[in-house]
């Protein structure tokens, strides 16, 4: 059994859960799903220009966990966009706003 997963910090929610491609019914496309911290992970690192360390601090994790982090939604993000996928946006009970 593995250690439990601690409490991440988040600073916003977002008001639309699902980004899809233009003039493609939702029902036709394949999901990829998108965890909150993966996405306040990209938000705080693309969109607010932090450093990862800063990053890391905001959402109260060490610097390498959202290095892995970052990997993965860049990875569920870059296959959504070429492979024309539905990207759904999961809400996790295990984070804390700040």
């Amino acid at each position: 059994m593995g250690r439990p997963r601690k409490r991440r910090r988040i600073g916003f929610l977002p008001t639309s859960t699902v980004f899809k491609p233009q003039a493609i019914p939702v029902s036709e496309l394949e999901h990829i799903n998108l965890s909150i911290d993966e996405l306040e992970s990209i938000r705080l690192t693309a969109l607010e220009s932090l450093t990862q360390s800063q990053a890391a601090t905001r959402m109260d994790v060490h610097q390498s966990t959202l290095q892995r982090i970052l990997v993965r939604a860049n990875r569920k993000i870059a296959d959504a966009l070429i492979n024309n996928k539905a990207i759904e946006i999961e809400q996790a009970e295990k984070t804390r706003s700040y």
